[in-house]
C-alpha cells in the first residue's frame, strides 16, 4: 500500500466540507489518499497520483476523454467521486501494457494513425477495450453507436473504427 501525501485545503475548517480516507487500486497498484470528499476520481488519478493519461477534456461528461476502466466497467472519471471507488478495481491507459509490451489496442492505434492531436487517445483506447470486453464490436454501426461517447475533435473516427475493428476480429479476448 502506497500512503500519498496530500496537500492541505486553505480553508478546510471553514467549508465544513469533510476529507475521507480513500484506497483507490490502480493498475494493480493500492493508494491510500486523504482527499475532500468532492475531489473527483480524474483529479484523484491526475492530481494526486500523477497519473495523467486520462484528460480533463469538458469536465461535463460528455467528451469521454477521460474514460478509465472500473472493474472492466467505462466510467467517465470526471463525473465519478473519487469516495465513490474506494477499494474498486480501476484501469487507467497507463495501466493497460504488459510490461514494456503495449496493449494490442494501443499498438492498432499507431498503425491506423487513429490520432492526430492525442488528446482523445487515452479515453478512445480505453474505450474501445471495454467495446470489445463487452462484446459489442459486431459491426460498423455497433462499434459507431458504442464510441459514441467519445469525441475526437481532429476527427480520426476512420482509424479509430479500423483499430477497434482489428482488434475485435484479430484477437477478441484483448480485453484486460
Amino acid at each position: 500500500m502506497k500512503d500519498v501525501e496530500t496537500t492541505a485545503r486553505p480553508g478546510q475548517a471553514a467549508s465544513g466540507i469533510p476529507d475521507v480516507d480513500v484506497t483507490l487500486h490502480v493498475n494493480g497498484d493500492a493508494y491510500r489518499l486523504r482527499i475532500d470528499a468532492r475531489v473527483t476520481l480524474l483529479d484523484a488519478l491526475r492530481d494526486h497520483l500523477g497519473l495523467t493519461g486520462a484528460k480533463k477534456g469538458c469536465d461535463q461528461g460528455a467528451c469521454g476523454a477521460c474514460t478509465v476502466l472500473s472493474e472492466g466497467r467505462r466510467i467517465l472519471a470526471c463525473l465519478a467521486l473519487a469516495a465513490q471507488y474506494d477499494g474498486r478495481e480501476i484501469t487507467t491507459v497507463e495501466g493497460l501494457s504488459d510490461g514494456d509490451a503495449p496493449h494490442p489496442m494501443q499498438t492498432a492505434f499507431a498503425r491506423h494513425d487513429a490520432f492526430q492531436c492525442g488528446y482523445c487517445t487515452p479515453g478512445q483506447i480505453m474505450s474501445a477495450v471495454a467495446l470489445i470486453a463487452e462484446g459489442r464490436a459486431g459491426d460498423e454501426a455497433d462499434v459507431r453507436e458504442f464510441m459514441s461517447g467519445n469525441i475526437c475533435r481532429c476527427g480520426a473516427y476512420p482509424g479509430i473504427r479500423a483499430a477497434i475493428r482489428e482488434v475485435a476480429s484479430e484477437e477478441p479476448d484483448a480485453s484486460l
